[in-house]
């Protein structure tokens, strides 16, 4: 039998006939040092949402956010719980999400309103209701795309809006003697809603006490004079002459203004003795294990930022500052529509599929988006705002995704960081890193921890674009 051969590895020396006549490299190597790098990690991003946030420094711990009085309650969005086809139900506790049913807690009346729901399908191009026709049911949309729209001016359809999941249609008809639609609309997709009869408002309302009052309460507030913002008017008077009687008030304040505290990302770095004492030249191994766990760290901070529910910019936005796309993918017409939202934006926040699909767009437009030149980058923009990439937003299983615009700065009443700067043993601003000793396996035990925040201080300071799909579609 033959000899097995032997694979050969990338430091062997090349098979070599007859006796050298010099050093071979192999040998060498074992005088020499090799240049390394320092440990890469593949995970690391360029974090620009916390580059591009202002922070704050909560000395405190705890920060509040003072606003005037609102008056005019935001549009929230109810839930769903599904057994089947057909057996779809709103979840009771959501529906305080209606403006009308803002922070009205008897549990019963309000399962009992879920319950007299009843599911209907719509077929895709399906109008719904139609503008001028009295409001006779409210609905909520399980699943679907419809497109409110109103005959224009000169005869044309003129688009308003798009309604998604989630939202809701005719309960701003609650404390109207007669309401009638003020627009009409239109399913763009196949859809499913929950249709809600006003004969059984009525009726419930007639049977329980809390409830009445508790709208009659709604209506009086609906009536009271508001700024565009839904805040408490402020009497002005302008353009007067001689001397006439002018008007006083006052700015009346919420009295239950919203309080951030510092939420916080940990760890426990295990660094053990002897690879401590003995192999740190030419690199210190505690450092570079630190330099990279605080790298984890802050890209946990960035995702938390994003996607907490407490404070995280998907979760907290408000309901009137999103908006749906219109037609799928992310259009300029849709980025136009989220910079008319609020003044200043000062940067949108997008995945790089939601960017990539943004400038297919643009392209099938023949449009050429600009550049940002932000801290020595070029950064892609659009009407001189600059998109900045962020992995950390989700795309979904259906394939779609968000696009954030974000005005920024305590001046701009905009978002703002939080963080606490001085903390003992302060590595970072807002990071420590603190000794824990050594246990009896000699394994030395640090703790590295990040204090942060995020508040939105007026709720136009943040908007989102929501369903934006960000896979190809055909040309």
């Amino acid at each position: 039998m033959s000899a097995p051969e032997t694979a050969g590895t990338a430091t062997e020396e090349p098979a070599i006939d007859g006796p050298l006549t010099s050093l071979g490299t192999h040998a060498a190597r074992q005088l020499a040092t090799t240049t390394k790098s320092e440990p890469q990690m593949q995970a690391i991003s360029s974090r620009w949402l916390l580059r591009m946030l202002p922070w704050v420094d909560v000395k405190g711990g705890t920060y509040r956010v003072n606003r005037r009085l609102q008056l005019r309650v935001g549009r929230g969005r109810v839930q769903f719980e599904q057994n089947g086809a057909d057996d779809i139900r709103v979840i009771p506790q959501t529906l305080t999400e209606l403006p009308a049913l803002r922070g009205y807690g008897e549990l019963d009346v309000l399962k009992e309103i879920a319950s007299r729901f009843r599911v209907r399908d719509v077929r895709a191009g399906q109008v719904l209701v139609r503008a001028g026709q009295p409001v006779t049911e409210a609905y909520l949309v399980v699943h679907g795309r419809f497109t409110r729209f109103t005959g224009g001016k000169y005869g044309e359809e003129e688009i308003l809006g798009v309604v998604t999941d989630g939202d809701q249609l005719g309960d701003e008809a609650i404390g109207q003697a007669d309401p009638l639609w003020l627009s009409s609309v239109r399913a763009e997709t196949a859809a499913v809603v929950l249709a809600l009869p006003w004969s059984v408002v009525r009726e419930v309302t007639d049977r329980a006490p809390s409830l009445a009052a508790h709208l009659e309460a709604f209506g009086a507030r609906q009536s009271l004079p508001v700024n565009r913002k839904g805040e408490a008017h402020v009497p002005v008077q302008a353009g007067h002459v001689g001397e006439p009687t002018i008007d006083g008030g006052f700015v009346d304040y919420d009295l239950s203004p919203r309080e951030y505290g510092l939420s916080l990302t940990q760890t426990v770095l295990r660094v053990h003795t002897r690879v401590a004492d003995l192999f740190n030249d030419p690199m210190n191994q505690t450092e570079q294990q630190l330099r990279l766990t605080v790298e984890e760290i802050r890209e946990r901070q960035e995702w938390e930022m994003v996607n907490n529910r407490e404070f995280g910019l998907l979760h907290n936005a408000d309901h009137g500052q999103r908006v749906s796309t219109f037609s799928g993918p992310p259009t300029p017409d849709d980025m136009d529509d989220l910079l008319a939202m609020r003044r200043r934006t000062k940067l949108f926040l997008a995945h790089p599929k939601a960017i990539s699909a943004f400038f297919r767009q643009c392209n099938r437009r023949g449009l050429v988006p600009g550049t940002a030149t932000v801290q020595g980058h070029e950064i892609p923009a659009w009407r001189g705002v600059p998109i900045f990439p962020c992995n950390k937003i989700p795309i979904s299983a259906q394939h779609t995704s968000s696009i954030i615009a974000l005005r920024t700065g305590e001046g701009d009443q905009g978002a703002v960081g939080l963080y606490q700067t001085g903390i003992p043993e302060e590595f970072q601003p807002g990071l420590n890193v603190r000794f824990m000793g050594i246990d009896a396996n000699s394994i030395i035990r640090y703790l590295v921890t990040a204090y942060y925040s995020l508040a939105i201080l007026v709720p136009d300071a943040v908007g989102i674009l929501e369903n934006a799909q960000i896979g190809r579609t055909p040309e």
